[in-house]
């Protein structure tokens, strides 16, 4: 896999929560005892070389995780034939990785709150590899199918905790730019991992791309633990605390707008290909390097998006998401022609990626001391309107109304999330002071968990 883009992210001399002010010195993290372990009494700072290494251990297991997500849609017919199973038998395979994920994103979290990062990542990409094993030697369907749900399970916990550990490795001014890194694992995996691992199923049988993610996942064990900061966890991380995300309104809002604007994405993707098929009259040959710009369109999303979060996360939200109104919209028109067609695609992942960042970034700033577990969620909730987009896109066509309508159907569910987030960003507006406070305590948790030196000794402010 290639190093994510230069998105500017070398640290700050200050520090990695430079930028970012958290009031008098007393508010500082207490100085671990005497005979902890050294991970979590003796962080390692980042220093100017080792920031991008450790993003690109982290967006490894991205790539990972979306070769399987995907390249297992690719698969299905060669799984299905191979078990003696009907395509719609074997597709219970993408639902049991789906349910894993919104099952494991807050289990995981919430269980390894007390738990270093690090360690938590890795005990997480280790549990990735396990089920890919353990797929790959799956003798019938109702074991592979176990064997999904467990590869499903760390997930949305890997990418949550993974940008929480991103965005500390950075000031607080990138860090926006530190969680699309993290995300750029997903979106190149559309280029170049799905393609290839899809390539060698067909070659040498499902069960070697099973084995190729496998050794993709201990890859990224390895590679986290020798370039990944050995950070301290936040003293006062607790089940508890990581609980407190989901008594918070914010972080409803926010994972409501996800579940329902997201959804729109997956009403038009889920049915892409029968879409530029049977309407747009391309070739069934030409669909890959087409469905290729979407993931060319999400990389490209994802680095603007990151950026524009550390410009101001609200505006990017709210611009993003008339962005993906706009090209559902434009689809309904674009699908008539195969070039347009192309183009409309390309869209739909530009503007899919440019909100994901900010999206991310706006749970870890309302969770108040709970990233992991609202970062997580985000992922868990994408899944939901995954299911939710595909459903009602599917109601959609059974109706007879055609692919082209699947546009509309994206754009009003684009629309209401768009709708959600007025609403949210309007209740803080009559909130702020409190607001403020909690943001400010998130973006503080950050900062106490990677500090390199004695906190005591910080000026106010600097941390």
């Amino acid at each position: 896999m290639t190093p994510p883009l230069d998105l500017g992210l070398a640290p700050s001399t200050a520090g990695p929560s430079a930028g970012i002010s958290t009031g008098p010195s007393s508010d500082a993290a207490p100085v671990p005892p005497a005979g902890l372990d050294a991970e979590r009494s003796a962080p390692v700072a980042p220093g100017p070389r080792s920031v991008t290494p450790a993003l690109v251990a982290l967006a490894l297991g991205g790539f990972a995780i979306g070769v399987t997500e995907f390249a297992s849609m690719g698969l299905l017919p060669t799984i299905a034939g191979s078990l003696g199973v009907s395509e719609p038998t074997a597709g219970h395979l993408i639902s049991a990785y789906a349910l894993g994920v919104v099952v494991g994103a807050p289990a995981l979290a919430v269980l390894g709150a007390r738990v270093s990062r690090r360690a938590l990542l890795i005990a997480l990409i280790g549990l990735f590899a396990a089920g890919h094993v353990a797929g790959a030697l799956a003798p019938d369907l109702t074991s592979l199918t176990i064997a999904r749900f467990v590869s499903g399970l760390p997930h949305g916990a890997y990418f949550g905790v993974a940008a929480v550990v991103a965005a500390s490795l950075v000031p607080a001014a990138r860090r926006g730019r530190a969680i699309a890194s993290v995300m750029l694992g997903l979106t190149v995996a559309n280029i170049i991992g799905v393609p290839v691992a899809t390539a060698i199923g067909q070659a040498w049988g499902w069960r070697a791309a099973f084995w190729l993610v496998a050794a993709l996942g201990v890859v990224t064990m390895v590679g986290v633990r020798l370039v990944v900061p050995a950070v301290r966890r936040d003293a006062s991380a607790s089940m508890t605390q990581e609980l407190t995300a989901l008594s918070r309104l914010q972080v409803w809002l926010t994972l409501a707008a996800g579940v329902v604007g997201f959804g729109g994405i997956f009403a038009v993707y889920t049915y892409i290909t029968s879409t530029l098929t049977e309407t747009a009259g391309l070739s069934l040959g030409w669909v890959p390097l087409v469905l290729a710009l979407f993931g060319v369109g999400m990389t490209l999303g994802t680095v603007i998006g990151g950026r524009l979060a550390d410009w101001s996360v609200p505006r990017t939200i709210l611009l993003g998401m008339v962005g993906i109104v706009a090209v559902m919209v434009l689809f309904t028109v674009a699908t008539r022609h195969p070039l347009t067609a192309a183009g409309g695609v390309f869209l739909l992942g530009l503007a899919t990626a440019s909100t994901m960042p900010a999206m991310q970034a706006r749970l870890m700033d309302v969770a108040d001391g709970a990233q992991s577990l609202a970062a997580s969620l985000s992922h868990a909730a994408g899944n939901l309107g995954n299911a939710l987009g595909a459903w009602l896109g599917g109601v959609v066509i059974a109706a007879g109304l055609g692919y082209p309508s699947l546009g509309w159907v994206g754009g009003a569910l684009a629309a209401a999330g768009l709708l959600v987030m007025v609403v949210a960003f309007g209740i803080d507006r009559t909130t702020r002071p409190h607001r403020s406070v909690v943001i400010a305590r998130g973006r503080a948790v950050l900062g106490r968990s990677t500090s390199a030196t004695d906190d005591a000794t910080s000026k106010p402010g600097t941390r």
